[in-house]
């Protein structure tokens, strides 16, 4: 192994344990003992650059004083400014940040994109909260990550729990904070207030690239192909459409209500508009109910884990019934389940590829504000596409070349880019 333990050891006491953190970890090292990393850069990219907590309180609807916590990390400053989403969740906790602002180093690197890693978050149930408490929320959490935040320094986007609005009341915040409009602090948010067309659907929109140019390389036709999909939210939902609109069958689709099954291919376009009615994705009528842990194991041409991470596990990975692996989530598949999967036919488009189109659109969404210029939806559309497949087509002559998974080899690209420019730049002082 290229690099001692000890830099795991330390993140993992200051992190408290995470499991989410330990596997980043550990891809991390398995990485380095692969591509023999210098181990001193490794000890460093092991442990945040920076990670905050704050407390966000605020007077709920009640009247009653609330006080949430919040979290802001930034893995590197190394390649430009830090550059992550922002989750709403009760789940949300150091490690879980920690481990996602490590993975968007890998992401933006794999990417050529000029940003660092970085993930932000409260730990709290949106759903349960009203609009006015997620503005007052969302304002104070700004007002309290100020110091380590800035169109130069660190730029958030929507994630988990997080939307267009939330956006805008960041942009707000800051804007108000600095006495000028300042749209660049923030992407994904409204077209109206300097957004970039086409963002809410990117992340959707580069799995389903990313999935065609896999069924492309195995000479499997979309036409009367199968797909499962976790997740209905902002990823899982868009890729649905744009496989249905290319005539792959969705017919098993889960999210946080229940899971349902149609083996003749659900009706997305009626799916859709129910819920966006208000309706619960397990109570669309036609389709069939099952358990949730048969959804993952349905048998289908094309997996897509777009919700949650560590999904896949050692107990599930033998049962998967797919062709492809699409992980449009962050961290769905453990390291256990990782190495049944490699044993097998499965292919996998990793994460840090697969979902990379969100923050790939975000890229162009600063760009624009930065210059006050604006493209049209085909322009954004055609750039996300050509950056998606050229990423696509790296990660798979990597993958040949030396003989690595496709994880491995998306990984390495990323960690040896950022590597690379740490060993450029130095240290300091």
């Amino acid at each position: 192994m290229a690099s001692s333990p000890a830099p795991i050891n330390l993140a993992s006491s200051l992190l408290g344990g995470s499991p989410t953190y330990k596997m980043a970890c550990d891809q991390l090292y398995e990485v380095a003992g692969v591509m023999g990393t210098d181990a001193g850069i490794i000890g460093r990219l092991a442990i945040p650059k920076r990670s905050l907590v704050v407390a966000v309180p605020i007077r709920m609807d009640s009247g009653e004083v609330r006080t949430f916590v919040g979290y802001r990390v930034q893995h590197s400053i190394t390649s430009g400014a830090s550059k992550g989403g922002l989750r709403y969740a009760p789940h949300v906790d150091l490690g879980e940040v920690a481990a996602l602002s490590m993975w968007m180093s890998w992401k933006v690197g794999l990417m050529n994109l000029p940003f660092s890693g970085a993930k932000g978050g409260i730990a709290c149930d949106p759903t349960k909260m009203s609009r006015g408490e997620l503005e007052r929320m969302t304002r104070r959490y700004t007002e309290e990550v100020l110091p380590i935040i800035g169109p130069r320094v660190d730029v958030m986007a929507p994630d988990m729990g997080t939307d267009e609005q939330t956006m805008a009341w960041i942009m707000d915040t800051y804007s108000m904070k600095v006495g000028y409009a300042c749209p660049e602090i923030v992407t994904g948010k409204p077209v109206e207030l300097g957004g970039c067309v086409g963002r809410r659907e990117a992340t959707g929109r580069g799995v389903m690239y990313c999935i065609l140019e896999a069924m492309g390389e195995l000479k499997i036709k979309a036409e009367g192909s199968t797909a499962v999909v976790q997740g209905f939210g902002n990823v899982g939902s868009v890729l649905c459409q744009e496989l249905f609109q290319r005539g792959v069958k969705v017919i098993a689709i889960g999210d946080r209500t229940g899971s349902i099954r149609d083996t003749q291919g659900i009706d997305i376009p009626a799916l859709t508009r129910h819920v966006a009615a208000g309706k619960e994705l397990c109570k669309f009528p036609g389709v069939t109910v099952i358990p949730d842990d048969e959804l993952l194991t349905t048998k289908c041409t094309v997996l897509a884990p777009c919700a949650m991470e560590r999904v896949i596990t050692a107990d599930n990975a033998p049962r998967l019934d797919c062709r492809v692996l699409a992980e449009g989530a962050n961290g769905p598949t453990t390291i256990e389940a990782d190495r049944i999967l490699a044993a097998s036919e499965t292919f996998v488009i990793p994460d840090i590829l697969c979902n990379a189109g969100g923050v790939t659109v975000s890229y162009f969404e600063w760009v624009q504000d930065l210059q006050q210029y604006f493209w049209d939806e085909s322009q954004v559309n055609d750039k996300l596409r050509e950056l998606m497949l050229k990423a696509f087509r790296r990660v798979r002559t990597q993958a040949k070349e030396l003989n690595l998974t496709n994880r491995m080899a998306a990984l390495s690209l990323g960690v040896n880019k950022v590597a690379l420019e740490k060993a450029k730049r130095g240290l300091y002082p």
